[in-house]
């Protein structure tokens, strides 16, 4: 399930789109080329996507003013896509292309090959950025890479000890949010990673352990974990 791009999509696709009645169904499904395109509209997006255009024009039309926009400032990057030339030197705003602009105002579309019902596509899509957690975790915090491996089996291996860290990981989320604690994962192995037990042997050669809690934040993990 992917975000759809569908003011890039065909003209007959986006005839299609603008055509759709979102007055009581707020989704619609469209059939194309073998896939599933949800497209649903959401008044509280429609108001965002109406002030990041206003505020957009009103930056344009200040730098229009102090003549500190150029032939080369047409382009689509972010809203000089409203600009047009007058003449061969003169800016202004394309009033039309804003026009058509408002008219894609609180839609947005889901591209699928799956089976699933719109509902279920919605759903799941709602999840992704757990996923996008998960993979910015394995980077950042697990270090899944780099790989220095070159064999197969080392690379699976690799990635099935990350893949078993991710797991620990997410225990650590579940039981800090059981517990209602304000620390995050990342915090807590920030914290134990300075936690260290030392080892005594006496002249009786009796082993002594102790764990060095030297910090209240090292106090509040070990309350929190009991050990």
């Amino acid at each position: 399930i992917l975000g759809a791009r569908i003011k890039s999509e065909s003209n007959e696709v986006k005839d299609k789109i603008l055509n759709l009645d979102f007055g009581k169904e707020k989704k619609h499904l469209i059939e194309k080329d073998g896939l599933k395109l949800v497209v649903t509209h959401s008044e509280d997006r429609a108001k965002k996507d109406r002030y990041n255009r206003e505020k957009g024009l009103a930056r344009l039309e200040k730098l229009l003013k102090s003549g500190k926009l150029t032939k080369s400032s047409i382009n689509n990057k972010g809203y000089n896509k409203f600009l047009k030339m007058e003449g061969e030197v003169t800016l202004a705003v394309d009033s039309e292309k804003v026009t058509l602009d408002q008219k894609w105002d609180g839609l947005k579309g889901y591209l699928t090959n799956s089976t699933m019902t719109v509902e279920e596509i919605l759903q799941n899509y709602r999840h992704l950025w757990q996923i996008e957690k998960a993979f910015r975790v394995a980077k950042s915090e697990l270090k899944i890479r780099p790989i220095f491996h070159f064999k197969r089996e080392r690379i699976e291996a690799h990635i099935c000890l990350n893949f078993t860290a991710y797991k620990v990981y997410k225990e650590l989320d579940r039981q800090l949010k059981e517990k209602k604690s304000d620390f995050t994962p990342e915090k807590v192995i920030e914290i134990i990673q300075n936690i260290y037990e030392i080892t005594v042997v006496t002249p009786k050669h009796e082993v002594l352990r102790k764990t060095m809690i030297l910090t209240e934040e090292q106090k509040m993990i070990q309350d929190l974990f009991g050990f």
